[in-house]
């Protein structure tokens, strides 16, 4: 069974930076593409980036200079790595792990970025 726990987020302020992680259990990581994903108060979950297993990173253009996916293959974690933090930056952020036969989603982290 995979389990996807995320960790990371808290209150900052706009211009500060947060680093978010995502324990994975069950599947490895390296093998998957792993996902970012955003939701804030009244509006759908959008995608933030995604970490290809061979290792292409693609991010929407709103964090592009900002925002780093990587991963420790060792560790099965993958971390988002978010500077220059702005008040549309606050969301409720999840990891996902993609599979051809399941998606996966972890529990969510609450990030929130004060003007």
């Amino acid at each position: 069974q995979v389990h996807l726990v995320e960790s990371g987020g808290g209150l900052v302020q706009a211009g500060g930076s947060l680093r978010l992680s995502c324990a994975a259990s069950g599947r490895s990581i390296r093998v998957n593409t792993m996902g970012w994903y955003r939701q804030a108060p009244g509006k759908q979950r959008e995608l933030v980036a995604t970490l290809t297993a061979d290792g292409r990173v693609n991010y929407v253009d709103s964090v592009k200079g900002r925002f780093t996916f990587s991963r420790d293959n060792g560790e099965n974690t993958v971390y988002l790595q978010m500077n220059d933090l702005k008040p549309d930056d606050t969301a409720v952020y999840y990891c996902r792990l993609y599979s051809p036969s399941n998606n996966y989603w972890g529990q969510g982290t609450q990030v929130t970025v004060s003007s």
